[in-house]
């Protein structure tokens, strides 16, 4: 929650209308003129007060989108670095061709800027001078960039052991970097605490605006193909990106442009998957996850704090989740590199989650490359193909 003075915008500075924001347990907003990260009332997290609505673009792109579809109010800024409109780009796997959603050509090198232009943007137009934000990585580089971009002040919380090249991308934009030892749920659990103190918590996990940004993703594949996919195969940590994608796929069958819902397929590492043992096993067999060590540290995720709400959309949707090991994740990233798409390990595990499921999936099937290779630590893939 926020308190006034240099740690964020003053109570009197602060619109009713910033947050545009329901609590998803209890249905209550957000108190006039406060910024807070979960519900006051309940603890629980935070849902988009309005349905995704779709609307077409030309060029594409997530801020040439009209402002109806967007949670950012008129009056507010938008903050841009020219996110969205990545190419869609066919490959072949096992005789079939698969569509490869080149996420990783965003500004700062992942996804996470459709979401983070949402998001800044909301910042932006509420008065915010300073934020804080936990990530492995993507998301506080985007954010770092974004901020940089809107004139916010702001600190990024990060495990000790985050890629160097992540880091590095993190202090150039400005930023000031919190390590925090210990497992990445350490990381999120010490922002918490900060925000309790005062500071304006911009996550990107508790506030639902980035998921508006993901929804764009799903126009793009959409208005590229001619028709919706049959399957999209994403990496999955909380699940964000996924629930944003069925967000605008729903926009779309609403809006008469598409008559069904692709089959959606998450990617897990084995090393840390929680909605992989619930989607196998139930709640239950969650207890037995740890939160082991892995290449693809994006989704290095012990407790999704959505995750129920991707379980669901998996189910009917009629997709999956698959768990996929390290010797495999190297695999995947060399196999991609040969076709010339160079990410980092967790986009990787898309590609065994393909091998898994394609055989199951009607055409036109779309994975979604997150981000790139130049942020992860270098490994030789030549013995991995």
């Amino acid at each position: 929650m926020i308190a006034p003075g240099a740690s964020g915008p003053s109570m009197d500075t602060v619109s009713s209308a910033a947050w545009p924001v329901r609590c998803s347990n209890c249905g209550r907003g957000v108190a006039p003129g406060a910024l807070d990260y979960r519900c006051r009332t309940c603890g629980g997290f935070f849902d988009l007060e309005t349905e995704i609505v779709y609307a077409a673009s030309t060029p594409p792109g997530v801020g040439s989108r009209p402002r109806s579809v967007l949670p950012v109010p008129e009056a507010a800024p938008w903050i841009t670095l020219g996110e969205g409109g990545t190419p869609l780009v066919a490959g072949a796997l096992e005789g079939r061709t698969v569509h490869f959603k080149c996420e990783y050509l965003n500004p700062t090198g992942s996804f996470k800027d459709r979401g983070t232009t949402v998001l800044m943007s909301i910042l932006a137009g509420a008065g915010v001078r300073e934020a804080i934000e936990d990530s492995s990585g993507n998301a506080g580089a985007s954010f770092a960039a974004y901020a940089a971009r809107a004139g916010i002040r702001v600190r990024v919380f990060v495990p000790e052991g985050a890629s160097a090249r992540k880091l590095a991308q993190i202090e150039a934009y400005g930023a000031e970097i919190v390590r925090v030892s210990g497992p990445r749920s350490g990381v999120a659990e010490a922002a918490r605490r900060e925000a309790d103190q005062g500071a304006v918590y911009a996550s990107h996990v508790w506030l639902p605006f980035g998921m508006a940004g993901f929804a764009t993703m799903a126009f793009e594949i959409v208005e590229a193909l001619g028709a919706a996919p049959a399957g999209v195969v994403v990496p999955a940590g909380h699940g964000t990106l996924l629930l944003g994608l069925a967000r605008g796929f729903d926009a779309m069958i609403a809006a008469g442009m598409i008559d069904r819902k692709p089959r959606m397929v998450a990617a897990q590492a084995a090393a840390c998957a929680p909605l992989w043992a619930a989607y196998q096993g139930g709640g239950a067999a969650v207890g037995w996850v740890r939160e082991g060590e892995t290449r693809a540290e994006g989704i290095r995720i012990l407790q999704p704090l959505r995750g129920d709400s991707v379980l669901r959309e998996v189910q009917t949707s009629g997709g999956t989740i698959i768990a996929v090991d390290e010797p495999s994740i190297l695999r995947g990233e060399a196999e991609l590199a040969r076709r010339g798409f160079f990410v980092e390990p967790t986009s990787a595990v898309v590609w065994s989650a393909l091998e898994s499921t394609l055989g199951g999936l009607a055409d036109p099937v779309v994975a979604v490359l997150t981000g790139s290779g130049l942020k992860a630590e270098p490994v030789a893939m030549r013995n991995h193909v």
